[in-house]
């Protein structure tokens, strides 16, 4: 089977939906926010017909929206949306953790130990945004350890849209996803006890989702160019 080969115009427009994508799930960009296209082209020094591929791609994963007369804007995930979206990490979730070995875990030590402190020193900061992205990069981890692709591509797309979810319906505002129930998870892979481990994490995203009131919510103005510097 031969090398499937990356065109120049598939790395751009993967830059590009790369781009917004992390600025949704770092909340830089809260939902409902209007994406115009001619932004995103000067912000990102794109080509306006690979900005707008990259809109149609993240609207098939419900990331954004796009409306007649309105163009592109940031999903506003519904509360029953958001009740499914968290459903739906609950099954991804458990078959990451349980497809995990203790031997994947040795092999990627260092880098979960600059993880797990990267995460202390985020909330030590207290910068809100800091926080939401590294610890959604936990998860994401996670994913990339158990070998599956298919698993991790999905992940992260519920994780986008967990972060638009999060935005509208989060009743405190602090980052809700606690290193401690991280470093909990990762205590019971440690000794190869992977049911504990799925508990944990099952209990970790019931409780994510229990600090969110799901009632609609509106959402506020965002300046498109600072939201999409230096990412």
């Amino acid at each position: 089977m031969g090398s499937v080969t990356v065109t120049a115009k598939q790395l751009e427009v993967n830059r590009i939906v790369d781009v917004l994508s992390r600025a949704i799930a770092q909340q830089r960009l809260r939902p409902g926010t209007r994406l115009v296209e001619a932004q995103i082209v000067e912000t990102l020094q794109a080509n306006r017909n690979h900005v707008q591929v990259a809109l149609q791609r993240l609207a098939m994963q419900h990331i954004i929206t796009i409306e007649t007369n309105r163009g592109a804007i940031v999903s506003q995930p519904t509360a029953q949306e958001a009740r499914e979206v968290f459903a739906a990490r609950r099954a991804i979730e458990r078959a990451v953790v349980e497809a995990i070995t203790p031997d994947a875990l040795v092999a990627h030590a260092d880098s979960l130990a600059e993880q797990m402190a990267a995460e202390r020193q985020a909330s030590a900061s207290g910068d809100r945004r800091e926080t939401v992205r590294v610890r959604s990069e936990f998860h994401l981890m996670l994913a990339d350890l158990c070998g599956n692709r298919l698993l991790r591509e999905i992940l992260g797309n519920l994780i986008v849209r967990s972060s638009l979810i999060v935005s509208l319906y989060q009743r405190l505002d602090t980052p809700s996803c606690r290193c401690d129930d991280h470093q909990a998870i990762l205590d019971a892979l440690h000794t190869g006890d992977s049911e504990h481990a799925v508990q944990a994490m099952f209990h970790h995203l019931v409780d994510l989702e229990s600090q969110l009131d799901l009632t609609e919510q509106s959402a506020p103005d965002i300046n498109l160019r600072e939201a999409l510097a230096d990412l």
